[in-house]
């Protein structure tokens, strides 16, 4: 098929209508009887993913298509009843899939060492198995479609795409070493991206093993003031150009250039997305280009209750902790720890989650103990206490005054980076 690209005229985005229209245009001249759509969870409802996942399985069941839904879980929890309903609408439940990224796995082929070695500049040299769902490669599936956002990530540069794909349905061994490579070669190197050597990888494993699956992304630009969100873009297509015109439109929509760095920091973490650091740690990742040596970062977390999504993961967490890039790389590096060795995506996390002693990070929370945050290497705070000073209910996103203080306040990071232009037109 032609790629559809769909750009909204005005900040409002593109109108319900206008959506339903183009994702009816990408079905056009096709046979279906079987479809399988990928996506992503709860924790990127922001995507307006669910919304698109809504539209097309119902204009497929209403032509008698089977429809399956398997979100791109990567390593997260499956998705709740209460949260599908708010994510999805009225699609039945039971058409859910789950992926486990452990076992529902079977190996593709491998991505060559020397290759790895050439676009990471000899930072990373192992080889990587690409690995994907099984039912991927089922072929009684005449159609598979992968929504997402495309939007500034800090493992791989700008998320979706191939990512969807090798991380939400994929395997172990390319989860954990994408991660690896992107912290080893350097978060704010690849922040806001395209071409990225993450992203070269999931482009090979693409090109190589999965161009004869009859895969339609549907990728979304998308911001959300005040919760409420505005699709700015659509961009359906079989190939890797519809990522490409996403990306421009992201860049704009999706980067915040503040004029200085930021001494004190303020973000929220809506309570009905974040309940682990693992996902909460995006105020960290988003914000790091943005925060003055010496800052403060001040996480508001209501709704974070453990570190990490699962328990093998968030054991790790707490027993290494976000202790910065060269010691977690020689933690990694010890014979005694294998346990983390076994599982670099939380070695890279870890890196990911640590302002590595430039700016200081306060997590505001109300069900982890004080010691279990200091433990972690962060600073524990109350979150009652600390809602008390910096209220997200009257601070407007941006610039504050708290007691005569600048504060910049983020309502939800997981919806853009925020950079220092100073900094950055210095060093680039």
């Amino acid at each position: 098929m032609q790629d559809i690209y769909r750009i909204a005229s005005s900040d409002a985005g593109l109108s319900w209508e206008e959506i339903r229209v183009a994702l009816l245009k990408s079905l056009e001249g096709r046979t279906l009887r079987k479809v399988l759509i990928l996506p992503p969870d709860f924790t990127r409802f922001h995507s307006n993913a669910g919304c698109i996942t809504n539209i097309y399985y119902h204009a497929l069941v209403e032509n008698g298509v089977q429809v399956d839904i398997l979100p791109a879980l990567g390593t997260h929890v499956p998705v709740t009843r209460d949260q599908w309903e708010r994510m999805f609408g009225d699609i039945p439940y039971d058409r859910m899939l789950i992926h486990n990224w452990r076992t529902d796995v079977m190996q593709l082929g491998e991505i060559p060492a020397s290759f790895i070695s050439e676009i990471t500049e000899g930072l990373w040299t192992d080889p990587v198995t690409a690995e994907i769902n099984r039912r991927i490669m089922d072929e009684s599936y005449d159609l598979i479609i992968s929504p997402g956002q495309v939007v500034p990530h800090e493992v791989v540069g700008m998320a979706n795409h191939a990512k969807n794909l090798f991380v939400g349905v994929g395997g172990s061994d390319m989860i954990n070493k994408s991660h690896m490579v992107g912290a080893v070669y350097g978060m704010e190197r690849m922040m806001g991206k395209e071409n990225t050597p993450v992203r070269r990888m999931f482009d090979y494993g693409l090109e190589h093993y999965l161009s004869e699956r009859p895969i339609l992304f549907a990728l979304t630009v998308t911001t959300a003031p005040g919760g409420v969100i505005h699709t700015h873009g659509l961009f359906l297509g079989e190939g890797r150009r519809c990522f490409t015109e996403a990306v421009k439109l992201a860049q704009q929509k999706n980067i915040d250039f503040v004029p200085h760095g930021l001494k004190k920091c303020v973000v929220y973490l809506d309570p009905s997305e974040f309940k682990s650091t693992w996902l909460g740690n995006k105020a960290i990742y988003r914000t790091r280009m943005a925060m003055a040596d010496g800052g403060d970062l001040i996480v508001l977390a209501p709704g974070v209750e453990r570190f990490g999504e699962d328990d093998q993961v968030d054991k790790l967490i707490r027993k290494y902790g976000y202790r910065g890039r060269l010691n977690t790389l020689e933690q990694f590096k010890k014979p005694e720890n294998q346990d983390l060795r076994d599982n670099m995506g939380a070695a890279a996390h870890l890196i990911h989650g640590s302002s590595d002693g430039r700016f200081t990070i306060t997590y505001a929370v109300k069900d982890i103990t004080k010691a279990e945050v200091e433990g972690v290497g962060f600073v524990a705070a109350d979150y009652d206490e600390m809602v008390k000073k910096y209220d997200p209910a009257k601070l407007q996103y941006g610039y504050n005054t708290v007691d005569g203080e600048e504060v910049y306040f983020i309502p939800n990071p997981a919806l853009g980076l925020w950079i220092d232009r100073e900094r950055f037109e210095k060093e680039n």
